[in-house]
């Protein structure tokens, strides 16, 4: 019998990075930094992670992904002067420009929610201003109704009225028939995000993360917004049971 693959948990790491600043992956003094934790990937599975990075050494399309995005990184902080610390200058939607600039990216595609469609009118003339040709598809296109997946009416946002479902693929597949270049995800529900990064030809960043809560910012559930940090911890979140595909086909 196979022995049991162990789990990874970087996370735990937390406490030591706020304890001591570093880690042992980030240390000033790598031969004397903190000792790695007993499941830390670079002890457990040091061939995965040497495989890996001989992928960024070579010359193909993801080495080149992993010099330029380190590039990035490194241009979007700017040093205190007179001190070791660095802040941040750029947005995420800087970020993202500098990175389709250096990778020579011309065409750019936008998936986005139809809830959103507002943010990518400005995001597009944006792109377009940095001289990117621009090609948006909405969540919602061909407008055919939720029943057509087999959902009874009960699973709508609003029962008893028309809903078209969201067709993630169809994005996926009518950006890929116009040849972008880079995909941006802007507002994708949970899963359709997942199915057109699954169904998309060119290499896919999520620009915008759904959350109507937090104003689209969910990592304020961890830190910002103790009442759901809490609440979620101690409860869990309670789904609808499945059901079979009679049941779930009713009208």
């Amino acid at each position: 019998m196979d022995e049991p693959r162990r789990t990874f948990t970087c996370s735990r790491c937390s406490a030591v990075w706020t304890k001591q600043g570093s880690t042992h992956c980030w240390s000033g003094d790598p031969e004397n930094g903190p000792p790695r934790p007993g499941n830390c990937p670079s002890a457990v599975a040091p061939e995965v992670i040497d495989e890996a990075f001989a992928l960024y050494r070579g010359d193909g399309e993801d080495a080149r992904m992993a010099r330029v995005a380190a590039v990035v990184e490194g241009l979007c902080y700017q040093p205190e002067p007179g001190s070791d610390a660095v802040n941040a200058r750029w947005t995420r939607v800087e970020d993202t420009i500098a990175f389709a600039k250096l990778m020579g990216y011309a065409k750019i595609g936008i998936a986005t929610c139809i809830g959103l469609l507002d943010e990518t009118n400005r995001l597009t003339r944006i792109l377009e201003a940095q001289g990117f040709e621009v090609a948006s598809v909405c969540c919602k296109s061909g407008s055919i109704d939720k029943l057509e997946l087999g959902l009874a009416e009960e699973n709508k946002v609003r029962p008893g009225t028309f809903e078209p479902a969201c067709n993630p693929v169809a994005q996926a597949r009518l950006l890929n028939r116009v040849g972008t270049h880079l995909n941006l995800i802007v507002g994708l529900c949970v899963g359709h995000d997942i199915l057109f990064t699954k169904h998309s030809e060119a290499p896919v960043t999520t620009l915008v993360v759904k959350d109507r809560v937090t104003g689209h910012n969910p990592v304020a559930v961890l830190y910002g917004q103790n009442f759901y940090y809490k609440r979620l911890q101690a409860r869990p979140v309670e789904v609808p049971a499945e059901t079979d595909d009679d049941e779930g086909s009713g009208g």
